[in-house]
């Protein structure tokens, strides 16, 4: 019976702590490199998907000196500078770039979903 306990209690605790997706090999972190009005387009855009079509504003240089993008709610502030609509406690969505063969492809972190950038040259970090 203790055996029992022991082994649902293990069970458990590794069910608790999935492992994160193993990357392809072809897989790299990477940085856009020479970014265009048409790259910059491609990335507001699949943002603005992985959101549920919610619109982005990016830096220009968004994605251009790290694989990692992080996207927050923009509070909006009364005259005195308090948010408007109050704490906000949410977390921010994170996205990352990789280098897959050829392809500049966008993680959206939390889902797992990926997006494929057209118009987009990336290069793998340099770390």
């Amino acid at each position: 019976m203790r055996t029992a306990g022991i082994a649902s209690a293990l069970a458990a605790l590794c069910a608790c702590h999935a492992a994160a997706p193993v990357p392809s090999p072809d897989e790299v972190p990477a940085v856009i490199v020479r970014a265009t009005d048409r790259s910059r387009a491609a990335l507001a855009e699949a943002v603005s998907i992985a959101l549920d079509g919610v619109k982005v504003t990016l830096a220009d240089f968004a994605l251009t000196q790290s694989s990692d993008l992080l996207i927050e709610r923009m509070v909006r502030r009364d005259a005195e500078g308090n948010p408007v609509q109050g704490r906000v406690t949410e977390e921010p969505e994170r996205f990352r770039l990789v280098r897959n063969r050829a392809d500049c492809v966008l993680i959206h972190e939390r889902t797992g979903r990926r997006y494929r950038l057209v118009d987009t040259e990336c290069a793998a970090e340099m770390r």
